[in-house]
């Protein structure tokens, strides 16, 4: 009667009992009840116990794999984005240097232009003048010249010279044993007129045509001579100191400096009468022009 209750109570209990472990508790029982039964149940229980390996190792994986699961893939690091770029500011536009003055150095033309609206003009120069000094004498004389020249403008184009020069220098002689060179000096008067041509700001052309009459000296040495000449100065082959007419024709380009200097080139033809016949000879000067006076 007690191994009945006992048995219903682990029958009982045995419920409760995962299946993989009744065939164990039953056996254990039927043997305590039925020892010839050992065989049966160690066959039964081998069995089972294949079964309970079987299941354990089927849900083993299964159970590991969820206590420690499989690294996955690294997940990327979140791309942290990048801060925007501080905007740039724009340029600010800076104004060009002002364009410096120009300088009186760097001036190429006169500052204020000529207006050539005046009435006179005064030219003072410098120059060279060639000539002969004897009818019969092989070569001609240079001569130094100063020469003043001053023009009344009667309009834009038309003027009234006056015009005088002083000429000076030596010339050769016949072959003679007292002298070798000797003293010759000529003031030349002449009038004409002028007539402006070509003008701009810069220079301006002018031509001129002169007559008057020269005033030559010949003998100063002769006359000078220490104890008195032993020849004359007709032996020499000079010409007797007398005045003849005189001419010159030519033209001026003047090189403006401000609206009333001008630096001048004076070039002329000159003509003279010393003798039995006019000749011919060149002349040129350089100097200053100062114009004053409104037309």
């Amino acid at each position: 009667m007690r191994k009945m209750l006992y048995a219903k109570k682990l029958e009982v209990n045995s419920r409760e009992l995962t299946p993989g472990l009744k065939p164990f508790v039953f056996c254990g029982f039927y043997r305590r009840l039925k020892p010839a039964a050992t065989p049966v149940c160690a066959v039964t229980s081998v069995r089972w116990l294949g079964v309970a390996l079987l299941a354990v190792l089927t849900v083993a994986p299964g159970t590991f794999a969820q206590d420690n699961p499989a690294p996955g893939p690294t997940p990327a690091p979140s791309a942290t984005p990048a801060p925007a770029p501080a905007p740039t500011p724009a340029p600010v536009a800076t104004p060009a240097p002002a364009a410096p003055q120009a300088t009186r150095t760097a001036r190429i033309g006169p500052g204020r232009a000529a207006s050539y609206d005046n009435r006179y003009e005064v030219y003072g120069g410098i120059g060279f003048m060639n000539g002969q000094a004897g009818q019969n004498l092989p070569k001609r004389y240079n001569l130094g010249v100063a020469e003043v020249m001053g023009t009344y403008w009667l309009g834009e184009h038309l003027g009234v010279a006056a015009d005088y020069r002083f000429a000076g220098g030596t010339t050769p002689l016949f072959p003679n044993p007292y002298y070798n060179r000797v003293q010759v000096t000529q003031n030349i008067f002449s009038g004409g007129v002028q007539w402006r041509g070509p003008k701009n700001r810069y220079a301006a052309i002018d031509y001129h045509a002169l007559a008057g009459a020269t005033h030559g000296t010949f003998d100063h040495a002769i006359l000078n001579f220490p104890g008195g000449s032993p020849i004359s100065a007709t032996g020499l082959g000079l010409y007797a100191n007398k005045t003849s007419p005189w001419g010159a024709v030519g033209g001026s380009v003047d090189f403006n400096y401000s609206a009333n200097i001008a630096i001048r080139l004076q070039p002329d033809l000159i003509f003279e009468h010393f003798g039995t016949e006019t000749r011919e000879f060149f002349a040129i000067s350089g100097g200053v022009v100062y114009r004053f006076g409104m037309r």
